[in-house]
């Protein structure tokens, strides 16, 4: 049941503490803020895990084609990049998100304080360029009291602002698997307004037959300082992707005869996507003796089209317009000034126009799907917390209600109109206390997920909704500890995590390549997360994490009658690790090695599908050559050196056997950052 933890978790936990507090030296963690929480704290008061990516390891000597890149030593969060821009990088943080087929599930995506995230849930990170990321922040476990549908947590990423002097940057790169990127990045700042643009264009090869994928971002940011308390940020996105091949899944004697190999199916009905989307975000900020007031508004419109390896609707065309409003106000003059106390709420709405066509091998067919969805989603929230001493207790509760309203215009095989509506409230509490060594911390807290417009897609393939699918629901415990010495910083958590209704996908004979999703009775997660960055020497850097979890199903009697209790739940590994070290010399020599482990995992929910365990180690580095206004800086890097085989993505319960996404074996790349300052 809830709140049971093993005494061996128990163990390890007070060992670690115990170890670390006797050896403590210096603690300051008032310094690093964070924001994703929407209380104004630091690290130190925040009772969450909660990981930082700065500029540095985001930008320099990257190839800035997908999130793994930089957040790959973050403990908790596990991710397959399936090197396919059709599908998505599969994101998950303590378990949730691990269902998707495509896009990001359970975790709460926002860019600029902008959300990425629709109002169903779903989330997708082809628009994010990082060539212009600053910050990312990762709050690690169930946010839905901060942000309503967000199970898993939170990946909050800042771009960059333009500076003085201004400046133009020029990154040219290229490499095996067709790999060839321009970037072009222009910023500054006068008086009060400041700028920043980035253009970003890649093409990709890829390393598996019919993998193809070419892709243009624009990004802008634009900074207005009204008066000194008083700031508004407007942010510009436009994103197109006019062809991005699927390869699909391929079998096991598939794999071991050509790991490049593509599905013939895929092949033959040209299975992939392409995509544009624009966006416009505001965010206004007022900072007063009174209180902070921050408001949001955003407008997002997106053209999908996305080719199926079957015939009978197998082309889907969407047309996309979701917009939202978000207000919050912390107050100041009303309350003590041990108090920290803030409410708001948040209005989004997302439109679908959905049409399904019949897929005539890649040639667009005869209309069979025609259905326009509405969502709604609407939160009201308020936090606080209060500090005494060495305590600090937060807490936070919210409301959400989510209303998925269909209207059918295919009325061949009937109307299929009709309306779901969830609602949740989620409550949390948090305890932070201040040994002489560190930060203890623990958090009780609960959690919802409901399925997205596209998962709640009906088994018999007819229109609307499937009406017996229900949220995901959960019950969260976590404890913890966190501690910055002289050149050490040392993280800990522990957690367990009840589940009801979990959503988990499955494929069906007749539509094979097309993922459905049914509801779990009951399931649990339990997992300590542990992570360092050990500053060896003032040039020599090295960061460490670690996962251990046991995430199982605990009542699972699937569509078919077959009973799968006690199983681990499929494509997440019992344990994954991250070690690198980061070495910078006096004359701008920089030096990145570092290598991934993967545990054992299990590809369907019957657990008779093993996938092996993996370690796969990268190296990249990158040489600053500064004259007066220029400098220059070419880097070189090498993904897999040791030329492992193994697979970038697991397609949990695939029909026949079609599990496997193998990962490129070596490649190389290299390019050159050229920057002129006015």
């Amino acid at each position: 049941m809830y709140y049971k933890f093993s005494l061996k978790l128990i163990y390890v936990l007070l060992s670690c503490l115990l170890s670390f507090v006797v050896h403590a030296q210096d603690l300051d963690l008032d310094e690093i803020q964070v924001t994703a929480t929407r209380l104004n704290s630091s690290l130190r008061d925040s009772a969450r895990s909660i990981s930082i990516i700065d500029q540095e390891q985001i930008q320099n000597a990257t190839q800035k084609l997908a999130l793994d890149e930089v957040l790959a030593g973050v403990p908790g969060l596990y991710m397959q990049n399936r090197y396919n821009f059709a599908q998505d990088l599969r994101i998950s943080l303590r378990g949730f998100g691990a269902r998707s087929a495509f896009g990001i599930r359970g975790v709460k995506v926002i860019v600029d304080g902008i959300p990425e995230t629709l109002p169903d849930g779903q989330a997708g990170v082809d628009s994010i360029d990082l060539g212009s990321a600053k910050r990312i922040e990762v709050i690690r476990g169930p946010a839905s009291s901060h942000y309503g549908n967000a199970a898993g947590g939170v990946i909050a990423i800042e771009s960059e602002s333009g500076t003085i002097p201004a400046f133009i940057q020029t990154d040219v790169s290229g490499g095996d698997l067709g790999y060839k990127k321009l970037q072009i990045k222009t910023g500054g700042k006068s008086q009060n307004m400041d700028y920043l643009l980035n253009l970003a264009q890649q093409d990709l090869t890829g390393f598996r037959k019919h993998s193809k994928s070419e892709g243009t971002v624009l990004n802008g940011k634009f900074g207005l300082q009204i008066n000194p308390s008083d700031r508004l940020n407007v942010t510009i996105n436009y994103t197109d992707q006019p062809q991005a091949q699927d390869p699909g899944g391929i079998n096991i004697t598939q794999a071991m005869a050509d790991r490049s190999s593509a599905r013939d199916r895929n092949v033959s009905y040209d299975a992939g996507e392409a995509l544009s989307q624009s966006r416009l975000g505001m965010v206004y900020e007022q900072d007063r003796e009174k209180g902070n007031l921050i408001v949001r508004n955003y407008y997002v419109t997106r053209d999908f089209s996305n080719k199926l390896p079957f015939k009978n609707g197998g082309s889907v065309n969407i047309d996309r317009f979701f917009y939202g409003f978000g207000v919050q106000y912390e107050f100041k003059e009303l309350l003590p000034e041990d108090f920290n106390f803030t409410v708001g709420m948040d209005i989004d709405r997302q439109r679908d126009k959905r049409k399904r066509f019949n897929n005539n091998s890649g040639i667009l067919g005869a209309l069979s799907f025609d259905q326009d969805e509405h969502v709604s989603s609407d939160g009201i929230f308020a936090q606080g917390r209060y500090d005494k001493d060495r305590w600090s207790i937060s807490t936070g509760i919210r409301y959400d209600k989510v209303t998925f309203d269909i209207q059918d215009h295919y009325l061949a095989n009937g109307n299929d109109s009709g309306k779901l509506n969830f609602d949740a409230m989620s409550p949390s509490i948090g305890i932070n206390y201040e040994l002489d060594a560190g930060i203890l911390f623990g958090n009780i807290s609960s959690s919802f997920e409901t399925p997205t417009t596209t998962e709640l897609a009906n088994p018999d393939s007819s229109g609307g909704f499937n009406a017996a699918l229900k949220p995901q629901k959960a019950n969260n415990i976590e404890i913890g500890y966190k501690a910055n010495y002289e050149d050490f910083y040392y993280e800990l958590a522990l957690f367990e995590i009840d589940l009801k209704d979990e959503l988990t996908p499955y494929e069906l004979e007749a539509s094979p390549g097309r993922t459905f999703y049914s509801n779990v009775g009951k399931s649990s997660r339990s997992g300590i997360e542990s992570a360092f960055t050990w500053n060896v020497k003032s040039n020599l850097l090295v960061d460490f994490s670690y996962t251990w979890s046991d995430f199982k199903f605990d009542q699972f009697i699937d569509q078919n009658g077959k009973d799968f209790a006690g199983s681990r739940l499929p494509g997440l590994p019992e344990s994954f690790a991250y070690l690198s070290f980061r070495y910078k010399t006096e004359n701008n020599l920089n030096v990145n090695f570092n290598m991934n482990y993967v545990g054992d995992l299990f590809a369907n929910n019957a657990n008779s599908v093993k996938v092996k365990n993996y370690t796969v180690s990268n190296f990249r580095a990158s040489y600053v050559i500064d004259r007066n206004n220029w400098w220059l800086r070419p880097y070189l890097g090498v993904n897999n050196i040791f030329d492992q085989h193994f697979n970038s993505n697991i397609r949990i319960n695939a029909y026949g056997g079609r599990y496997y996404e193998p990962a490129p074996e070596r490649n190389v790349y290299a390019g050159v950052t050229v920057n002129y300052n006015f």
